[in-house]
This record gives structure tokens, C-alpha cells and sequence, in this order.
């Protein structure tokens, strides 16, 4: 019977992990996966070697550097000595998949790599590790396979997971009843992350944007997306003096349904865009942290949708450019210049083509199970 080992290391790559684990079963029933995940790989059928308990902490501090190292050296250990699979499959969480990948390769271990660092964003260098320990690189990304080859990198190229996992659009009409919006008024959301820190730095500044709009234009209302892994507590002091709505778990469907949002960066930059929903980035962190990343960044841009089109189409305000003036700027040129919001809709319409109409797990797991084949 041949044998995966699947690594991930929190809730999005466990989620991406699991859907490659029902493709691969579908195509190749006869085959034993355990590995390192959460409630998605286990639903899957996977067998855990760890969950994601010590692994999804969030800092630098020596206990969480101690249990990163005490994990990895038992799952080199469990996968050399013990399990011996045919082929261990990595899944995004760079940091810990690349320092293992190194003592599984010295092991003759075959490893692949699904949702591989983004070393095209910062510390490139990292490039050279993933040549010389992984087999393959499985990227969702179309400007990455070019990259990777360029390094003599065995590079297939899946298109991006969310392509075909984000949920339809949600019905407007009946999310707006259920939530109690007012039809008639544009609907203006704030993601401001999903880490108390980025509440920190990011949550006054957006509230009193709001306000500011709110306050110009009485055909606004507002909403703030509440992360599900923080607590209601760490909101609540923010919006206290509000009659912002806050809305906890439905992200999917705040975003389709909404005119504009304000986000801090990340995969939601993506969702949006592959809804064709207008945005502005605004992001900001402690100085010390900007200054370090300014160092080891190899492109300009911040959001997914500029780095995929290669050009500026969302609007980023960026550390000290972040201000209620510049943000409510933004949000009503977005909202209120019809030639310019029409145009922005196209171009998120044209990043949506790039990123191709592949069903990016099943691609995975073509290319895994043709590997099990192969060796069989």
C-alpha cells in the first residue's frame, strides 16, 4: 500500500490539505495518508500525527520556538524511522516546512510541495533551499512557475485553491433582511484583521473613517467583519460608541454583498477581487517591524490582486499614509466615480482570468497520484 504524509500548520492550509486528501482518494482509494493538521484533514480520513495546537501560536517566544523544534525532530523521526512514506506532501507554513524538508531529503524521503512560500513577497533566498530539498513545487500562483524553473525547480502549476472552494455570491436581498441593512443605502465593510495586534494598529483609524463618511454621506451604512478566532471582548471596545454592525463568520458573503470594503492585506484581498467587489488596503504595523520588512521585501506591492495583474489596480495606503482622510478619499472615489469604479470592477474581472479555471486540489492530486503510479 504507498503512503502520503501530509504537513500543514493552521486552518487555511489544513482546509487546502484536506480537499487534496477527498481528490487523491477519489482517483487512488488504495492508499494510507496520516500527517500534521486539524479538523478538515481528520474529516478527510487522515490520520494525525499532531494537530495544530502548538503549531498555530502566533509571536516569537522560546516556548513557541521550543515546541516548533521538539514537533519537527518527532516528525522527521516518526517519518524516517517508522512511517517511511512514498512521498511526503508539504502544504503552505514555510517557516517549519522548510527547516523539515532539509532532514527528510538528507533521509531520501520524496517531497512535494503544495502552496509553496511566497519568496516572490520577501526572503528570496529561501528559493535556494526549496531547490535543493523539495522534488516538486505544486504552485498556485501563474507568475510562480516561470520563477521556479528559472531555479531549474520541478514546477507544476495548479491554479489558486480559492478559485473554485469560494462560496457564490451571497442573495443580497436576504442578507440584508437577516442583518437588518437598510436596502437603499450603500453598504461599506472593514476587515481589519485577524490578530489582535492588527486590531491594535488598524481598528480607531478605520472606525473614525467610517464615522467621517458615515457622517458626509447619510446613504453609507457600515460593517465590521469579526475574525472567528478572536473574542467578542477585543471588539467591543472599538465599537462601543458605534452603531456599526458586526457580523462574526460569514466573511464570504459580507464581501459579495458589500459596495466597498476596507481591508487590512491578505487572502481577503483575494476573495474580494474574485468577487469583483471595490477595495482599499490599508495596513499598518510598529515601525521597528515596517523597517525590517522594507529589508527583506522583493516587490513593491502588498495586495494579491497587484502582485497577480503586475500592476496597481487596488488602492494601498501604507504605514504613515495611513489616515481617515486618505481612506475616506479612497472609499468615495470608489464608491461615487462611476468611470473609475466600472474600470476597477473590469480589472479585478481580468486578475479573476489569470488565475485560470483550474480546480487547483484536483491538479494536486493528479500530479501525486501520477507520482504513486509511477513508482508503483
Amino acid at each position: 500500500m504507498k503512503k502520503i504524509f501530509i504537513i500543514t500548520g493552521e486552518h487555511s492550509g489544513d482546509i487546502h490539505a484536506a480537499h487534496v486528501v477527498n481528490e487523491i482518494r477519489a482517483q487512488y482509494p488504495d492508499v494510507q495518508i496520516e500527517g500534521i493538521g486539524g479538523e478538515n484533514l481528520k474529516a478527510a480520513g487522515v490520520k494525525l500525527f499532531s494537530n495544530h495546537e502548538k503549531m498555530s501560536a502566533v509571536g516569537v517566544s522560546f516556548k513557541i520556538i521550543l515546541d516548533h523544534i521538539n514537533l519537527g525532530k518527532r516528525v522527521v523521526e516518526y517519518i524516517t524511522k517508522e512511517y517511511k512514506p512514498d512521498l511526503v506532501l508539504c502544504t503552505d507554513y514555510g517557516a517549519f516546512n522548510l527547516n523539515v524538508s532539509k532532514f527528510l531529503k538528507k533521509a531520501g524521503i520524496k517531497i512535494f510541495y503544495y502552496i509553496p512560500p511566497q519568496v516572490w513577497a520577501s526572503r528570496k533566498w529561501r528559493i535556494n533551499i526549496i531547490k535543493k530539498c523539495i522534488d516538486k513545487v505544486l504552485c498556485i500562483f501563474p507568475f510562480e512557475k516561470p520563477m521556479y524553473e528559472e531555479y531549474g525547480i520541478n514546477t507544476h502549476y495548479c491554479g489558486h485553491p480559492l478559485v473554485s472552494q469560494l462560496e457564490p455570491k451571497a442573495d443580497r436581498e436576504e442578507f440584508f433582511a437577516r442583518h437588518g441593512f437598510d436596502k437603499n443605502k450603500k453598504l461599506v465593510s472593514v476587515f481589519p484583521g485577524s490578530r489582535v495586534f492588527e486590531l491594535k494598529q488598524l481598528m480607531n483609524i478605520f472606525i473614525k473613517s467610517a464615522k467621517k463618511l458615515q457622517k458626509a454621506h447619510p446613504d453609507l451604512q457600515f460593517c465590521i467583519s469579526h475574525a472567528p478566532n478572536l473574542s467578542d471582548e477585543v471588539y467591543s471596545k472599538y465599537i462601543k460608541d458605534t452603531d456599526f454592525k458586526v457580523i462574526k463568520g460569514e466573511n464570504q458573503a459580507l464581501l459579495s454583498c458589500s459596495d466597498a470594503l476596507i481591508l487590512a492585506s491578505g487572502t481577503v484581498a483575494l476573495e474580494a477581487c474574485l468577487y469583483q467587489v471595490p477595495m482599499i488596503i490599508a495596513y499598518r504595523g510598529p515601525w521597528l517591524l515596517y523597517l525590517i520588512y522594507l529589508m527583506v521585501r522583493c516587490i513593491k506591492k502588498v495586495s494579491l490582486p497587484n502582485i497577480i495583474a503586475d500592476r496597481m489596480i487596488v488602492p494601498e495606503i501604507i504605514q504613515g499614509k495611513v489616515t481617515v482622510q486618505n481612506i475616506s478619499y479612497q472609499i468615495e472615489k470608489t464608491l461615487y466615480n462611476n468611470s473609475y469604479r466600472e474600470d476597477f470592477i473590469r480589472q479585478l474581472g481580468e486578475v479573476k482570468e489569470l488565475l485560470s479555471d483550474k480546480i487547483s486540489s484536483k491538479e494536486a492530486a493528479n500530479v501525486i497520484v501520477q507520482e504513486l503510479c509511477n513508482n508503483s
